[in-house]
């Protein structure tokens, strides 16, 4: 296979990945500057991308200011570049500037069986042990038993109660579903500070995997005292096999290199963009495979089980602080079930899948599914950006 240096990023411009009000948006980028050897906290103005790293030299600054839209709408910035260019730039090359995660030192959190259909998926994976070709079987048995017993259920209430107590005489009660429609949220670390890609880079799949998928999410920007200060999109992809044979190997099928993209930007908050239109967004994904397949899938925070203010609460608090801020996957809605390679195998990505996540009010992030261990490596850590911070004089 090509190395991940050399592949070019997917056909990607300003209109395919903005959102469809982006004039009136907020919207915060990263961009990567070679001439800085590092990267820059930047404004989306229209087509151009404006640096603001000498007035806030990272994104978990900007997030703690209370002033945050209006720096970004009319802060003086300096270097300016058109989106389209950053936009056209091959993947994992560093001599040329390009879009990063619009996040730099918030933790990387993700919650997750926040939603009933794909609860029952986790369930699914768990007893196949992992193996892709029990899935039909164990699903149509779930399905016979649940039916829409989930449906509408608060987590935490009676109603969840006496569904538990009816999955537990069938013999089918799982921890998924005790996270699913319990009194706590499963709440985990999904990625290492400054690990995720942005939009246009390759994102990674284990190569172990056989058994996978995409999980498009809403991602939410919260700052050190816990407020919801924006939001984008992000993939928390999903290794079925490895975390269906035990939920102990969370790590192992969620954390490996490029499996974390976020992005195209953070839109902040504000009188146009506030935490109802979050509640109720949309999200779309669609995934172009070298041979032609064409999946569809959406997701909608509208039928999400725990309100975005509860799974906040769950991950920030006395209990625990973050004092850079974090970001937080909401989870999904979608689970790919559909077969793509052989009968009874359900979907699983190819290498070379173009995934693309979208929302009309957050835009598109888009990228290519790679080997995790052909992705570009991580080498930019935290050491790295605060001795290139402190060089460039904007610390």
């Amino acid at each position: 296979m090509e190395s991940a240096a050399a592949r070019p990023r997917p056909l990607l411009t300003a209109g395919s990945v903005l959102p469809e009000d982006s004039g009136r948006a907020a919207l915060v980028a990263r961009v990567h500057h070679p001439e800085q050897d590092g990267p820059c906290v930047a404004a989306v103005r229209g087509d151009q991308v404006v640096d603001l790293t000498a007035t806030v030299p990272t994104v978990s600054d900007l997030m703690e200011r209370d002033d945050a839209v209006t720096v970004v709408r009319e802060a003086e910035g300096g270097h300016v570049w058109r989106l389209d260019e950053l936009l056209a730039a091959p993947a994992g090359r560093r001599d040329v500037p390009h879009l990063l995660a619009p996040v730099d030192l918030q933790v990387i959190k993700a919650a997750g069986v926040t939603f009933a259909r794909s609860l029952l998926e986790r369930v699914i994976e768990e007893r196949t042990g992992g193996d892709p070709a029990q899935a039909a079987r164990v699903r149509a048995r779930v399905g016979q038993v649940v039916g829409g017993a989930l449906d509408g259920i608060r987590p935490g209430s009676p109603e969840a109660d006496r569904a538990k107590e009816l999955l537990v005489s069938e013999g089918l009660w799982s921890q998924y579903l005790e996270v699913g429609i319990g009194p706590d949220p499963e709440v985990f670390t999904k990625a290492p500070v400054l690990s995720a890609v942005g939009t246009g880079a390759d994102i990674g799949v284990l190569g172990a995997s056989v058994w996978n998928n995409p999980e498009p999410e809403v991602v939410l920007v919260v700052d050190s005292r816990g407020r919801i200060r924006g939001a984008t999109l992000g993939n928390d992809v999903n290794l079925r096999d490895i975390e269906g044979r035990s939920a102990l190997l969370l790590s192992r099928a969620k954390d490996n290199n490029a499996s974390c993209a976020i992005g195209p930007f953070v839109r902040l908050l504000d009188d146009g963009f506030d935490l109802d239109t979050v509640r109720g967004l949309d999200v779309d994904l669609r995934v172009d495979g070298p041979d032609g397949y064409v999946l569809h899938g959406s997701s909608s925070l509208r039928e999400i089980s725990r309100d975005v203010t509860d799974l906040v609460a769950a991950t920030h608090g006395p209990h625990h602080q973050y004092p850079d801020g974090f970001v937080l996957f909401t989870g999904t809605l979608f689970a790919p079930t559909e077969d793509r390679q052989a009968p009874g195998a359900g979907f699983t990505h190819v290498y070379g899948d173009i995934v693309r996540i979208s929302s009309p009010r957050l835009g598109a992030l888009v990228n290519t599914v790679v080997p995790s261990e052909q992705a570009a490596p991580w080498t930019f850590g935290v050491r790295a950006l605060m001795r290139n911070l402190a060089r460039r004089g904007v610390l």
